[in-house]
């Protein structure tokens, strides 16, 4: 943001004034100065204006320095051997020092033009002290040095100053500054044709002149042309070519800058050569992440509409055996889950598949363990496993060595199933080449604003996300709340590691290098307590974003690998990394522009180019809720959610980049469970039963 603040400084547009005073009487002007010449000397209450002497031509130039006309008028004087004054304004200084360099390396004289161009008699004298000094500071920092002479936006020949004008030469002449006008005036801005351009700047009968020219500000082809030919013509008829104070047989207008006064112009003038190559790296990037956006958009309404119509075809099969009855165990790692343990088990046993129910208690101090024991005794196909504090990974593992069936669910104690969800969630097994399945986890306390913006999130971002990753054998992550694995998969890859804090993502991405399909079941839903404040989401959503960074880079040897690790690691992490860690990382640029237009503008294009994004969003939004089968009425967040929950997203995932390239460590947070969530439509003092309606519950 500081560095397109300051482009639009130097770029006029911020601080800008465009208006023009109209005209007004002369009365109040001296006579002396109507009638006079266009050089006026106001310096220590002087009225003082001279001309040029006959046969003298004082070439002025105004508006740059330009990129592509400055060099060209340049070469023109250079290849003449003639001396010019560029008055040049602080804002194309600032931006292009080299060209100003060479102006004054080359003897031409450099005069002042204010900074941003305003009409300086509607300014008043603290607004004309601060354009002269900007001013100043952008031609020591360009060139090393400060100029006496200046020339007022706006102004003409000395005949048409008025009451608004004069006032300010005056004002100008107390700064030490001389102001110079013109009595020659080419109009060359109108491109009225290189004849007329240099008809217009030849004086008459041999007198001297100032003449006005651009070098800047448009179109300057014309310009070069008539100044080519004018020089060469009035050379042969006699003219010089000098500076004015050449001209006027007068002390350079130029004095050294030491000092302080220097370092601050050559800082100043660095400043500016950062914003510019910066904000052209964020223009760049932008148009990346727009492109990003806009191809995963399109991506995700593509192949989710592709996943749903494949897997609800009526003869749709995952396999040619039948569906898979073999029974299931169902793998529970709990730390201190003692609020919400018993919904999870209930749950689970309600099941209409067969199940062993394994809840690992890692060292849970809060007598979990002791909750699963007691209803144990009531329940069938219930056990605890108990053992001392080790981590999510390490209860897995032990879950793994401990489980009857080959089929093994793993869940979060902080998740309730349907009693259809391990049924659905294993039926892709019927495909031997499926080693992993990814459930469909949905928010339970979604009667919060933010729980309601995680619930958008799960169902967009990651359900949709996972329809398009199906289809294209990518899938970054099998979720902890809800996913399902052959044993024999498991021990091909390690089991669970603990190299990451993101274990599910990190074993997702091993089955893909291990050649197994991973692959979505959409009617295995489970409903998990979402975080219920900024700080546990915060802490939540600053592991997952470190963790997968941290699988990712565990993963890349795959790049360089043959086979079906080689085709996830050149194909799908190229595309997992780039819409899970680039696009992110850079998405905050839509939102730094959208704030700088809707300042300074173009403010209503900002608007409507930030309404596109969100009328794609909110389609792609509509589509995953039909999807899913969810109530749109939640999506009515969608735009506040962009605007803040989206944000604290954007700093959670810098934060975790920050953590990964100083080599930080993270440790595993905790969550604070409230044990609110159950089965939409159930009684939570009762066993969970199926409901056709899913409801948010308290």
């Amino acid at each position: 943001m500081a560095m397109l603040m300051l482009r639009g400084y130097v770029h006029s547009e911020i601080l800008a004034d465009h208006r023009v005073a109209p005209p007004v009487s002369n009365d109040r002007v001296p006579q002396k100065i109507l009638k006079g010449g266009p050089v006026i000397d106001t310096r220590g209450g002087r009225q003082l204006s001279l001309d040029v002497p006959d046969h003298q031509l004082v070439l002025t130039f105004d508006d740059g320095p330009d990129p592509e006309w400055t060099p060209k008028v340049l070469d023109v004087l250079k290849k003449h051997e003639a001396k010019a004054v560029f008055f040049i304004t602080g804002t194309m200084a600032s931006r292009y020092p080299d060209l100003v360099e060479r102006m004054a390396e080359e003897g031409h004289e450099i005069g002042l033009h204010t900074f941003n161009h305003p009409d300086l008699s509607l300014q008043s004298k603290d607004r004309i002290d601060w354009e002269l000094s900007q001013n100043q500071l952008a031609l020591a920092g360009a060139a090393g040095i400060r100029t006496s002479l200046f020339r007022p936006p706006y102004s003409s020949f000395s005949q048409l100053m008025d009451n608004r004008t004069w006032p300010v030469t005056k004002y100008i002449g107390s700064r030490g500054y001389i102001t110079v006008v013109s009595d020659t005036d080419s109009r060359d801005w109108s491109r009225p044709g290189v004849d007329e351009i240099i008809r217009r700047a030849t004086p008459k009968g041999g007198d001297g002149a100032i003449v006005l020219m651009h070098d800047s500000g448009g179109d300057r082809s014309q310009t070069v042309a008539a100044l080519d030919r004018f020089i060469g013509e009035l050379q042969v008829k006699g003219y010089a070519f000098e500076t004015l104070t050449g001209a006027l047989d007068a002390p350079s207008a130029h004095t050294p800058v030491t000092g302080l006064g220097l370092v601050k112009g050559k800082v100043w003038v660095t400043l500016v050569q950062v914003s510019e190559k910066t904000t052209s790296v964020l223009v760049v990037a932008l148009a990346v992440v727009g492109v990003l956006v806009l191809a995963r958009f399109g991506l995700m309404l593509v192949l989710s509409i592709a996943h749903a119509r494949r897997v609800r075809r009526r003869n749709f099969r995952w396999g040619t055996d039948g569906p898979v009855t073999e029974p299931v165990s169902v793998l529970v790692p709990a730390y201190n889950e003692a609020k919400c343990i018993e919904k999870t088990v209930r749950s689970l046993v309600a099941s209409d598949h067969p199940i062993e129910v394994l809840v690992i208690d890692d060292g849970s101090s809060d007598g979990t363990a002791r909750i699963v024991e007691e209803l144990s005794q009531d329940l069938a196909g219930v056990r605890v496993v108990r053992q001392l504090n080790a981590g999510k990974p390490a209860a897995l593992n032990r879950g793994i060595a401990n489980a009857q069936y080959d089929l093994i669910v793993m869940m979060d104690g902080d998740t309730v199933f349907e009693p259809s969800t391990v049924r659905e969630l294993v039926q892709p097994f019927a495909d031997p080449r499926v080693g992993a399945v990814a459930g469909n986890a949905k928010v339970g306390n979604r009667d919060t604003l933010i729980g309601a913006w995680q619930h958008i999130e799960y169902v967009m971002g990651f359900n949709l996300d996972r329809r398009m990753y199906d289809i294209l054998r990518c899938m970054p992550t099998i979720p902890g709340a809800v996913g399902a694995f052959r044993r024999t998969a498991l021990t091909r890859v390690g089991g669970m590691s603990e190299d990451t804090l993101a274990e599910d993502t990190d074993i997702t991405l091993a089955m893909h290098r291990d050649g197994w399909h991973v692959v979505y079941a959409e009617k295995a839903r489970a409903w998990t307590e979402a975080p219920e404040s900024v700080q546990q989401l915060w802490s939540q959503r600053y592991r997952w974003s470190y963790g997968t960074m941290q699988a990712i880079w565990k993963h890349r040897s795959a790049i360089f690998e043959r086979g079906a690790s080689g085709r996830f690691g050149r194909v799908g992490l190229p595309l997992v990394s780039l819409f899970m860690i680039v696009a992110p990382l850079l998405a905050p640029l839509i939102d730094v522009f959208l704030l700088y237009g809707l300042v300074f503008g173009p403010t209503e294009k900002t608007i409507g180019a930030w309404l596109g994004v969100l009328a794609v969003q909110a389609v792609c939004a509509a589509l995953a809720f039909h999807l899913d089968k969810e109530r749109m009425t939640h999506l009515i967040s969608l735009p506040l959610q962009q605007l803040l929950y989206r944000q604290l997203m954007y700093v959670v995932l810098l934060q975790s980049w920050i953590t990964a390239l100083t080599g930080g460590r993270l440790r595993w947070q905790k969550l604070r469970r409230t044990g609110a969530v159950g089965l939409p439509g159930a009684d939570a003092s009762v066993p969970a039963q199926q409901t056709g309606e899913r409801r948010p519950v308290a």
